[in-house]
């Protein structure tokens, strides 16, 4: 019974020495010029460099113009593995990375790989993974509400000071009281936000604010009685 060894990207940090032999014969196609396109590609191959962790890929390669592409799994949309004759019959493909960002062009172009099917099917299954993950869609979404609302009390405040510089007139006093009493309900909406993601993130202290609510309305009722 053969066993099969388990794909592992975090292995993958070098391309597979059967690239260094695919520049060669596409080099030698441009005929006279061939060492002038091989020369580059050879530097391309001996620095490039891989890495896959929990959150997504890098890839970096220069000498003395070093350049370095990160893509996190959730920013990407497609991706594709393009073969031409010469790398079909060598075992060799390119992997296509793209991003949201409106170009035409992939982000990152991953090359020497020996599995790119099963490189595709990991990128993919960690893309999806990201994207449905509800903690980091929780916690984007409470980051952007915290941004926007405090945003907003800035703008707010901005308004007040206006107002106390006008506040002479009559009618710009009631506009800084409408102001003070619409910052001090955001300032509210923030603390009870605050307030409830503790509690998700603590059961004993959801506990307690539910047992002390109890408190309160078992008083009420014993008053009302």
């Amino acid at each position: 019974m053969e066993s099969t060894t388990p794909f592992e990207p975090s292995k993958i940090v070098r391309p597979d020495p059967l690239l260094l032999k695919y520049y060669v014969f596409a080099s030698l196609l441009s005929g006279p010029l061939s060492p002038i396109v091989l020369i580059p590609l050879w530097f391309r191959y001996t620095t490039l460099r891989y890495k896959f962790d929990d959150d997504g890929v890098s890839m970096s390669w220069g000498i003395f113009f070093r350049k370095e592409v990160y893509l996190t799994y959730r920013r990407l949309q497609d991706i594709h593995v393009n073969r031409n004759l010469l790398q079909r019959w060598m075992g060799l493909a390119k992997i296509s990375l793209q991003t949201a960002s409106g170009s035409s062009q992939a982000e990152m172009v991953i090359e020497g790989v020996r599995e790119p099917e099963q490189l595709r099917d990991y990128l993919y299954s960690q893309m999806r993974g990201a994207k449905n993950d509800p903690a980091s869609v929780r916690s984007g979404a409470t980051t952007s509400l915290a941004s926007n609302t405090e945003a907003l009390l800035d703008e707010m405040s901005k308004l007040g000071a206006v107002a106390k510089t006008t506040a002479s007139v009559p009618h710009d006093e009631r506009v800084l009281r409408a102001l003070c009493d619409i910052k001090e309900t955001l300032h509210k909406l923030v603390a009870q936000k605050t307030l409830g993601q503790n509690a998700d993130n603590s059961p004993t202290v959801g506990l307690a604010i539910t047992d002390n609510s109890n408190v309160v309305t078992s008083r009420s009722k014993g008053e009302v009685t």
